[in-house]
């Protein structure tokens, strides 16, 4: 739609006009705050791109993403599968879920190191925690919603159980659990900055210390602006998946 995409470009274009004015602002009075305007995080970029190797940080960030994701899913769809299925263990494990749930996932960090050391595992186990939520909930309540007929249909046709899963229960929940993957890729992403603060030498999060350190304000906005870009194209990403697999037909 071009009308809206020109609305998105006219926003993104007001908020930066309003940042420049903020800081054009506090510069008449303090000269440090100038280091924090668009501008200087505009001519920081090619430097933070050669000396930095940003995109080297970027890909150890989108990894640590990819493999806290993959470990959510693989856990979070078979509990969801069974919470939804079976009505005696939705009973037994809905209490402690919610309460886990209730947890911070930063509330883990030095009880991650300390169990799993510095580096990358603590990092995946806290990116985890923090995507199974989501993709447990929305996967149990795909399950919830199918339809019975669907379900009965396959039972009068002796399907096994595999054919059951197969051509029942995937369809019927794929839409959810998309949409538990989406909100997970959300949550992991405002998680992962923290998390990169847990010893490693690497990503983003690792990259706002290093700038900070360095008093380097000018890469640190830039850095900030990097990782609301790529947050953006995630979510688009997403969307654009679950748009593609997950959207249920209309029927006129």
């Amino acid at each position: 739609m071009p009308a809206r995409a020109a609305l998105g470009v006219l926003g993104l274009a007001a908020i930066v006009a309003l940042w420049w004015l903020a800081v054009a602002a506090l510069a008449r009075h303090n000269a440090l705050a100038a280091q924090f305007g668009p501008l200087a995080a505009w001519q920081a970029l090619p430097d933070l791109i050669s000396e930095d190797r940003l995109l080297a940080h970027i890909c150890a960030s989108l990894r640590r993403i990819g493999v806290g994701l993959a470990c959510a899913i693989a856990l979070g769809v078979p509990l969801g599968f069974v919470i939804g299925r079976i009505k005696a263990i939705e009973a037994a494990l809905s209490p402690a879920l919610q309460f886990l749930r209730m947890i911070s996932p930063l509330s883990w960090m030095p009880i991650a190191v300390m169990s799993l050391g510095v580096g990358d595992p603590p990092v995946y186990f806290l990116l985890a925690f923090a995507a199974i939520w989501p993709i447990v909930m929305s996967t149990a309540a795909g399950v919830q919603h199918i339809d019975t007929r669907w379900v009965q249909l396959g039972e009068s046709l002796a399907a096994t159980h595999a054919e059951m899963i197969w051509h029942v229960y995937v369809p019927g929940i794929a839409a959810h659990v998309l949409t538990g993957v989406r909100l997970a890729v959300g949550v992991l992403w405002i998680v992962l900055v923290p998390a990169e603060m847990l010893g490693v030498s690497s990503g983003l999060g690792y990259l706002i210390l290093d700038t900070r350190d360095r008093l380097a304000y000018p890469e640190l906005v830039a850095v900030v602006l990097v990782i609301g870009a790529l947050g953006f194209m995630i979510d688009y990403a997403a969307r654009s998946l679950y748009h593609r697999f997950g959207a249920q037909p209309t029927q006129d």
